[in-house]
């Protein structure tokens, strides 16, 4: 299972999930549907001084809808190139990288949350 997570401006939702519709992928997720916070596109707080806000979807699914989520996700990018979109994956695509725990202790290795910049 690979975990999915898009952080999108409010203003492009209805377009994802149109186009995981087009593409057949994202029938099943979690909507955060108010996000705060900074990123490389700056500010989102929802406030007086920064008044837009993200979403945020999260999508536990198998690689090949990943790859779906992935290639709708570049459609969208492409139409709204100065937008802030985010896809961060964990899991199966990412286990090469993820650190053995070669110790004897129980604390597990610490994931590898690759963030891509679609």
């Amino acid at each position: 299972m690979i975990r999915v997570e898009i952080i999108a401006n409010h203003s492009v939702e209805e377009n994802v999930l149109e186009a995981f519709q087009d593409e057949g992928v994202g029938k099943y997720y979690t909507l955060y549907p108010n996000v705060t916070g900074i990123g490389s596109s700056g500010p989102r707080m929802g406030d007086a001084i920064w008044p837009e806000e993200n979403f945020a979807l999260v999508i536990w699914c198998e690689a090949e809808e990943a790859a779906g989520i992935r290639r709708a996700m570049a459609k969208v990018k492409e139409r709204f190139p100065d937008e802030g979109i985010r896809l961060f994956t964990l899991g199966e695509e990412t286990a090469d990288s993820v650190p053995v725990n070669t110790d004897s202790s129980p604390r597990p290795p610490a994931p590898n949350y690759a963030g891509e910049n679609i």
